[in-house]
Protein backbone atom coordinates (compact mmCIF):
# COMPACT_ATOMS: atom_id res chain seq x y z
CA UNK A 1 0.00 0.00 0.00
CA UNK A 2 0.62 3.67 -0.31
CA UNK A 3 1.83 5.79 2.50
CA UNK A 4 0.34 8.62 2.93
CA UNK A 5 2.52 10.71 1.28
CA UNK A 6 2.87 8.33 -1.44
CA UNK A 7 -0.85 8.57 -2.02
CA UNK A 8 -1.84 9.26 -5.78
CA UNK A 9 -3.88 12.02 -6.31
CA UNK A 10 -5.26 10.68 -8.64
CA UNK A 11 -8.57 8.45 -8.43
CA UNK A 12 -7.89 6.38 -11.02
CA UNK A 13 -4.26 6.12 -9.51
CA UNK A 14 -5.73 4.48 -6.26
CA UNK A 15 -7.48 1.24 -5.30
CA UNK A 16 -11.43 1.35 -4.33
CA UNK A 17 -10.19 0.49 -1.16
CA UNK A 18 -7.78 1.66 1.23
CA UNK A 19 -7.05 -2.05 3.72
CA UNK A 20 -8.74 0.16 6.30
CA UNK A 21 -11.47 -0.72 8.45
CA UNK A 22 -14.37 -3.43 7.45
CA UNK A 23 -14.61 -4.40 3.82
CA UNK A 24 -16.64 -1.91 1.92
CA UNK A 25 -20.24 -2.40 0.87
CA UNK A 26 -20.38 -0.91 -2.10
CA UNK A 27 -17.84 0.17 -5.46
CA UNK A 28 -16.93 2.77 -7.64
CA UNK A 29 -18.79 1.58 -10.31
CA UNK A 30 -22.67 1.80 -7.79
CA UNK A 31 -21.71 4.51 -6.20
CA UNK A 32 -21.42 6.53 -9.69
CA UNK A 33 -24.63 4.80 -11.13
CA UNK A 34 -26.42 5.99 -8.12
CA UNK A 35 -25.05 9.38 -8.93
CA UNK A 36 -25.74 9.90 -12.46
CA UNK A 37 -29.29 8.82 -12.27
CA UNK A 38 -29.49 11.95 -9.64
CA UNK A 39 -28.00 14.23 -12.18
CA UNK A 40 -30.15 12.91 -15.56
CA UNK A 41 -32.86 13.53 -12.78
CA UNK A 42 -32.09 16.53 -11.42
CA UNK A 43 -29.17 18.38 -13.20
CA UNK A 44 -25.45 18.35 -11.78
CA UNK A 45 -26.33 20.47 -9.31
CA UNK A 46 -28.57 17.68 -7.60
CA UNK A 47 -25.57 15.27 -6.81
CA UNK A 48 -24.40 15.85 -3.86
CA UNK A 49 -22.11 13.45 -1.63
CA UNK A 50 -25.05 13.31 1.25
CA UNK A 51 -27.84 12.75 -1.36
CA UNK A 52 -25.39 10.07 -3.19
CA UNK A 53 -25.02 8.23 -0.01
CA UNK A 54 -28.84 8.45 0.92
CA UNK A 55 -29.13 6.90 -2.43
CA UNK A 56 -26.97 3.40 -2.12
CA UNK A 57 -28.29 3.29 1.57
CA UNK A 58 -24.89 4.28 3.05
CA UNK A 59 -24.30 7.12 5.83
CA UNK A 60 -23.29 10.44 4.95
CA UNK A 61 -19.65 10.02 5.68
CA UNK A 62 -19.88 7.05 4.22
CA UNK A 63 -19.10 7.62 0.69
CA UNK A 64 -15.18 8.99 1.43
CA UNK A 65 -14.37 5.65 2.22
CA UNK A 66 -14.22 5.77 -1.47
CA UNK A 67 -13.96 9.08 -3.22
CA UNK A 68 -12.17 12.32 -1.64
CA UNK A 69 -14.29 15.13 -2.82
CA UNK A 70 -17.78 15.63 -4.82
CA UNK A 71 -15.06 16.35 -7.75
CA UNK A 72 -13.90 13.30 -8.03
CA UNK A 73 -17.73 11.71 -7.51
CA UNK A 74 -18.07 13.65 -10.83
CA UNK A 75 -15.39 12.14 -12.19
CA UNK A 76 -16.60 8.44 -11.53
CA UNK A 77 -19.92 10.12 -13.21
CA UNK A 78 -18.21 10.96 -16.29
CA UNK A 79 -16.43 8.03 -16.74
CA UNK A 80 -19.36 5.87 -16.05
CA UNK A 81 -21.89 7.80 -19.30
CA UNK A 82 -18.29 7.67 -21.32
CA UNK A 83 -18.50 3.99 -20.98
CA UNK A 84 -21.60 3.94 -23.31
CA UNK A 85 -19.52 6.13 -26.44
CA UNK A 86 -19.80 4.11 -29.67
CA UNK A 87 -16.79 5.13 -31.71
CA UNK A 88 -17.40 4.08 -35.20
CA UNK A 89 -14.63 2.57 -37.59
CA UNK A 90 -12.30 4.69 -38.99
CA UNK A 91 -12.36 5.28 -42.68
CA UNK A 92 -8.99 7.44 -43.64
CA UNK A 93 -10.91 10.67 -44.31
CA UNK A 94 -10.29 12.76 -40.91
CA UNK A 95 -12.56 15.50 -41.23
CA UNK A 96 -15.52 12.56 -41.87
CA UNK A 97 -13.48 10.59 -39.04
CA UNK A 98 -13.36 13.29 -36.57
CA UNK A 99 -16.94 14.30 -37.36
CA UNK A 100 -18.02 10.65 -36.57
CA UNK A 101 -16.10 11.02 -33.14
CA UNK A 102 -17.54 14.20 -32.30
CA UNK A 103 -21.19 12.95 -32.98
CA UNK A 104 -20.82 9.71 -30.78
CA UNK A 105 -19.80 12.09 -28.26
CA UNK A 106 -23.20 14.12 -28.99
CA UNK A 107 -25.41 11.64 -28.22
CA UNK A 108 -23.54 11.29 -24.63
CA UNK A 109 -24.27 14.31 -23.95
CA UNK A 110 -28.06 14.85 -25.31
CA UNK A 111 -28.76 11.21 -23.13
CA UNK A 112 -27.05 12.86 -20.13
CA UNK A 113 -27.47 16.89 -20.47
CA UNK A 114 -25.34 17.47 -17.21
CA UNK A 115 -22.18 16.43 -19.00
CA UNK A 116 -22.28 19.68 -20.75
CA UNK A 117 -21.32 21.56 -17.37
CA UNK A 118 -18.47 18.80 -17.16
CA UNK A 119 -16.70 18.79 -20.35
CA UNK A 120 -16.99 22.55 -20.39
CA UNK A 121 -15.51 22.65 -17.30
CA UNK A 122 -12.80 20.25 -17.17
CA UNK A 123 -11.11 17.95 -19.59
CA UNK A 124 -12.25 14.20 -19.65
CA UNK A 125 -9.27 12.77 -18.06
CA UNK A 126 -11.06 9.97 -16.75
CA UNK A 127 -10.19 5.99 -18.64
CA UNK A 128 -13.07 6.36 -20.61
CA UNK A 129 -12.33 10.15 -21.81
CA UNK A 130 -8.82 9.27 -22.10
CA UNK A 131 -10.29 6.14 -24.41
CA UNK A 132 -12.42 9.65 -26.51
CA UNK A 133 -8.86 11.49 -26.80
CA UNK A 134 -7.75 8.36 -28.35
CA UNK A 135 -10.22 7.92 -30.79
CA UNK A 136 -9.95 11.97 -31.51
CA UNK A 137 -6.33 11.69 -32.15
CA UNK A 138 -6.39 8.38 -33.79
CA UNK A 139 -9.66 10.08 -36.64
CA UNK A 140 -6.72 12.91 -36.89
CA UNK A 141 -3.63 10.66 -37.88
CA UNK A 142 -3.65 11.11 -41.55
CA UNK A 143 -2.99 14.74 -40.99
CA UNK A 144 0.52 16.14 -40.78
CA UNK A 145 0.42 18.77 -38.12
CA UNK A 146 2.58 18.52 -34.90
CA UNK A 147 1.10 16.37 -31.95
CA UNK A 148 0.80 19.73 -29.86
CA UNK A 149 -1.87 20.81 -32.89
CA UNK A 150 -3.62 18.07 -32.80
CA UNK A 151 -3.93 17.85 -28.80
CA UNK A 152 -5.35 21.23 -29.19
CA UNK A 153 -7.60 19.85 -32.25
CA UNK A 154 -9.06 16.92 -30.01
CA UNK A 155 -9.58 18.91 -26.70
CA UNK A 156 -11.44 22.54 -28.73
CA UNK A 157 -13.22 19.48 -31.16
CA UNK A 158 -14.86 17.75 -27.41
CA UNK A 159 -15.19 21.50 -25.96
CA UNK A 160 -17.53 22.48 -29.13
CA UNK A 161 -19.74 19.47 -28.96
CA UNK A 162 -20.65 20.61 -25.18
CA UNK A 163 -21.03 24.25 -25.76
CA UNK A 164 -23.42 23.04 -29.67
CA UNK A 165 -25.45 20.47 -27.25
CA UNK A 166 -25.84 22.93 -24.09
CA UNK A 167 -27.39 25.91 -26.29
CA UNK A 168 -29.13 23.45 -28.18
CA UNK A 169 -30.52 21.73 -25.07
CA UNK A 170 -31.17 25.15 -23.57
CA UNK A 171 -33.27 25.96 -26.89
CA UNK A 172 -35.42 22.82 -26.79
CA UNK A 173 -36.30 23.85 -22.81
CA UNK A 174 -37.29 27.27 -23.63
CA UNK A 175 -40.77 28.37 -24.86
CA UNK A 176 -42.15 30.07 -27.94
CA UNK A 177 -42.77 33.36 -26.12
CA UNK A 178 -39.45 33.87 -24.51
CA UNK A 179 -37.67 32.97 -28.63
CA UNK A 180 -39.91 35.70 -29.91
CA UNK A 181 -39.06 37.77 -27.21
CA UNK A 182 -35.71 37.87 -27.84
CA UNK A 183 -36.62 37.80 -32.02
CA UNK A 184 -38.10 41.09 -31.46
CA UNK A 185 -35.71 42.43 -29.21
CA UNK A 186 -32.69 41.96 -32.06
CA UNK A 187 -34.86 42.90 -34.91
CA UNK A 188 -35.66 45.98 -32.62
CA UNK A 189 -31.64 46.39 -32.64
CA UNK A 190 -31.37 46.07 -35.80
CA UNK A 191 -34.15 48.16 -36.98
CA UNK A 192 -32.15 51.43 -34.89
CA UNK A 193 -29.20 51.11 -37.52
CA UNK A 194 -26.50 51.58 -34.43
CA UNK A 195 -25.39 48.08 -34.96
CA UNK A 196 -24.59 47.67 -38.96
CA UNK A 197 -22.09 45.44 -38.97
CA UNK A 198 -24.82 42.99 -36.83
CA UNK A 199 -27.46 44.41 -39.42
CA UNK A 200 -25.57 43.04 -42.42
CA UNK A 201 -24.59 39.73 -41.19
CA UNK A 202 -28.48 38.83 -40.30
CA UNK A 203 -29.36 40.22 -44.04
CA UNK A 204 -26.93 38.21 -45.86
CA UNK A 205 -27.59 34.79 -43.55
CA UNK A 206 -29.16 32.41 -45.62
CA UNK A 207 -28.89 29.24 -43.91
CA UNK A 208 -30.39 25.91 -46.31
CA UNK A 209 -33.85 25.26 -45.54
CA UNK A 210 -33.94 22.82 -42.52
CA UNK A 211 -30.19 22.74 -41.98
CA UNK A 212 -29.56 22.61 -38.31
CA UNK A 213 -26.58 20.56 -38.02
CA UNK A 214 -24.70 23.29 -36.29
CA UNK A 215 -21.61 20.52 -35.06
CA UNK A 216 -21.72 19.13 -39.07
CA UNK A 217 -21.26 22.69 -40.41
CA UNK A 218 -18.50 24.31 -38.06
CA UNK A 219 -16.22 21.15 -37.11
CA UNK A 220 -14.83 20.25 -40.62
CA UNK A 221 -13.99 23.95 -41.06
CA UNK A 222 -12.56 24.46 -37.71
CA UNK A 223 -10.65 21.53 -38.16
CA UNK A 224 -9.39 22.73 -41.33
CA UNK A 225 -8.34 25.51 -40.06
CA UNK A 226 -6.35 24.46 -37.22
CA UNK A 227 -4.49 21.64 -38.64
CA UNK A 228 -4.73 22.61 -42.88
CA UNK A 229 -4.05 26.30 -42.77
CA UNK A 230 -0.33 26.99 -43.51
CA UNK A 231 1.92 29.14 -41.34
CA UNK A 232 1.23 33.10 -41.91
Amino acid sequence: MYAESERPRSIWLRAERTGRGPAPGHDRAGIAAAAVRLADAGGLGSVSMRKVAAAIGAGATALYRYVDSRDELVELMLDAVLADLRLPPRTGAWRADALAVARALDDVCRRHPWTVDVLQAQPPTTPHGVGLLEGALAALEPVEAPGQAKLEAAALMIGLVATIAATELAADRSTEEWRSAQEEYLRAVVAAGEHPHLARAIATSTPAAGDQDLLGRLLPRILTGLLDAPES
